[in-house]
């Protein structure tokens, strides 16, 4: 079984002859470097790069390539190496990346020679980066462990081979890239997407594929403007609306339409040059319909129709199949899927929009035209004229919601299909999958935050996925501005909101009590998600106001007591929590993680603060600034359960707070833009369905693994 790390962690190696796979989105150069103790490096001989491939007990690939193979014998190494990293850096002159953010996060995995998986590492919340430490092996006490690094190098290949002490570090990045630049070094392009019915191959997750696949790219807070996404990197919102002068501008390719977050370019579909139709597909998507030309008098494709290939229904439409999407397992092909049904609804529903557009505004302009001219102002002519541009209008109309209508049948479908497939860390509170739950033996991969949906089709909903570990903290806001409004989409189809909700806005009291049970919920799930003991949750209640919504957490011993009340409870768990950032923070930078305290708790945290900033003075806010900032990277996780407005007398103090949280609602409400063409999606946030005890038999059983283990 192989183990997911994050950064900072270590995992024993159980073999000395293992292979080291390498799966990035763009070509990257990889390379080995041998250290001493101190990890420093003799020389030049130490560094196994595509120039000089092949070191004792070491050979890496001769290309930069977006995916590679290292194969290692520890045994066959010198007694003075003991500490083997694997460096990727980007290379120049290839007409590809420049900088880690801008493109998929890279993966590395630790596998046996069968292809055993043994340990796995994806890199993620790198930025301008270009080169990186990716893990290393080092030897303790005569065994061999890996440990995941992710220490990435703005300044490239010389600053990292500087940092390991070697004093020729210019000369021989000089040299490695004018071996790649040469052709020693054959540039390979990233995969190509699968096809339905073909090999599977690892490393070809889909380029909106979040992230943290790339990091995911999490929608943004439509309020604050594009933000980063859940993993980091900067999420960028275009617009789909048609251009004043009568072309539509299609999603992804029109002017202000900016590249997904993480995306690099190849990946969004191109205009072909012969002026045919632009395929708005997923750009790595399996068994997704095929676009076709649009009708003559509709300004542009509205979306795809049904595939001609791959199982088809009797209506020749394409059968939709869970997990038809690349990925190494079925739970990553699942991921890969879920996104790849976000994007193509946000297009498909961007197309419409925009043909939409363009028909009003062509409507405009022709009956501008007709009152123009004097003579058709009275009489049958100008009457004739304005009925045959409103039937233009409408023609136009129809077959742009036929076109949509036949997308989202598509993918209702498809989702159909999916939802009941989807693992506990991806479902709904309702899904079956629940009532067989069991305490896993490794972490997810992702963590389903609540559900989207856009006006024009209420009933689709998808799910709200982001990477593990967090990198961004979370905040459910209960001020009175997040009530929703909802207007007709008041009827949501497949659940039903609370009570309070179907009567009219609720009150501030009923708002911070839904909030606290959102919280519970995330919190929950974050729990049932993770191997027992493996993660854990601290709660600042300062007026004691949650232990309503806390009980079940509590009752399952997940939460060992109600919080401590005032500003003892909050001092005593802040300084818990900085005393641990700062701990581990000095074992990865020094790179002595074994050397922690044995009193230390080492699983991931969760802090959930109610109703801030109430019960903080000046001293707690900087702490939970710094919480906010350097936990995450770490394993400490914020959740603010907070109104914004309650926090004006602090002015801009807490700004860079408030804009580092990923916002959530405790009701439905637009305020979450995706990162393709700028949709308001409305998000629904991930409760349990009114009366079900799922939460609670959910905790129930994983108290049960806990005592156990």
């Amino acid at each position: 079984m192989t183990a997911e790390l994050v950064r900072g962690q270590n995992h024993p190696l159980d073999r000395t002859r293992v292979e080291i796979r390498v799966a990035a989105g763009g070509p990257v150069v990889a390379g080995v470097t041998l250290g001493d103790e101190q990890g420093r490096l003799s020389g030049v001989d130490a560094v196994a790069h595509p120039g000089a491939p092949r070191r004792t007990g070491i050979e890496v690939p001769r290309q930069a390539a977006a995916e590679h193979r290292i194969a290692v014998d520890l045994d066959a190494l010198p007694a003075a190496v003991h500490r083997v990293s694997v460096l990727l850096a980007l290379p120049g002159g290839i007409g590809g990346l420049t900088a880690f953010g801008a493109a998929a996060a890279p993966a590395v995995t630790v596998t046996g020679l069968d292809g055993t998986g043994l340990v796995r590492y994806t890199i993620t919340g790198l930025g301008t980066e270009s080169a990186v430490v990716a893990v290393e092996l080092y030897r303790r006490q005569d065994a061999w462990k890996v440990r995941a690094v992710g220490q990435g190098y703005a300044d490239g290949l010389p600053a990292m081979l500087r940092d390991q002490g070697l004093p020729q570090a210019a000369e021989l990045a000089a040299e490695i890239e004018d071996a790649v630049g040469r052709g020693q070094a054959r540039a390979v392009p990233a995969p190509a997407p699968l096809t339905a019915g073909g090999p599977e191959r690892p490393g070809t997750a889909p380029a909106a594929a979040p992230a943290q696949d790339r990091p995911s790219p999490a929608p943004a807070t439509a309020a604050d403007g594009p933000t980063p996404s859940a993993t980091g990197a900067g999420a960028a919102s275009g617009t789909g609306a048609a251009s004043g002068t009568g072309v539509a501008a299609g999603p992804g390719t029109g002017a202000g339409a900016k590249s997904p977050a993480g995306s690099k370019a190849g990946d969004l579909p191109a205009a072909p040059a012969d002026g045919g139709p632009i395929d708005y597909r997923h750009p790595r998507r399996r068994g997704t319909p095929a676009p076709a030309a649009p009708a003559p008098s509709s300004p542009r494709p509205a979306g795809p129709p049904p595939s001609a290939t791959g199982p088809t229904a009797p209506d020749g439409s394409p059968l939709p199949v869970a997990g038809d999407a690349a990925g190494w397992s079925m739970d990553e092909r699942l991921y890969n899927q879920v996104w790849g049904m976000f994007e193509d609804l946000a297009r498909s529903v961007a197309a419409y929009r925009s043909a939409a557009d363009f028909a009003e505004t062509r409507l405009e302009q022709e009956l501008d035209r007709a009152l123009a001219d004097p003579r058709n102002r009275l009489g049958t002519a100008g009457d004739a004229a304005r009925a045959t541009a409103r039937d233009k209008h409408a023609t136009l109309v129809t077959q742009a919601r036929a076109a949509l209508d036949r997308d989202l049948a598509q993918l209702t479908a498809e989702s159909e299909v999916v939802e009941p497939a989807l693992p506990p860390a991806f479902a709904r509170w309702d899904n079956p999958v629940w009532q067989g739950y069991h305490a896993p033996l490794e972490r997810p991969m992702a963590l389903r935050l609540g559900d989207l949906h856009l006006p024009e089709v209420l009933d689709l909903r998808i799910p709200m996925l982001v990477r593990l570990p967090l990198e961004r903290g979370l905040w459910i806001d209960s001020g009175p501005d997040s009530h929703g409004r909802l207007g007709p989409e008041r009827d949501i189809g497949r659940r039903e909101l609370p009570g309070a909700l179907t009567d009219g806005a609720p009150d501030e009291a009923e708002l911070r009590r839904l909030a606290m049970e959102a919280a519970v919920a995330i919190a929950a799930r974050l729990l049932a998600i993770h191997p027992a003991g493996e993660f854990a949750v601290q709660v600042i209640d300062p007026a004691g106001a949650a232990a309503p919504a806390l009980a079940p957490l509590v009752e399952s011993g997940a939460l060992p007591a109600y919080p401590l009340p005032g500003a003892k409870g909050v001092t005593a768990v802040l300084e818990e929590l900085t005393r641990r950032v700062e701990l581990v923070q000095m074992a990865v930078r020094h790179r002595a993680a074994d050397a922690l305290p044995a009193d230390l708790d080492t699983a991931e945290q969760l802090l959930i603060v109610h109703d801030f900033p109430h019960g903080f003075d000046d001293r707690a806010l900087t702490r939970l600034r710094y919480l906010a900032d350097e936990g995450p990277a770490v394993g400490v996780h914020l959740m603010l359960v907070a109104d914004r407005a309650q926090s004006r007398e602090y002015g801009p103090v807490l700004d860079p707070l408030w804009r580092s949280l990923l916002r959530l609602t405790p009701v439905p409400d637009a305020h979450l833009a995706d990162p393709w063409v700028g949709h308001a999606w409305t998000y629904e946030p991930p409760l349990a369905p009114s009366g079900s005890q799922v939460v609670r038999q959910v905790l129930g059983r994983l108290a049960a693994a806990r005592r156990a283990s």
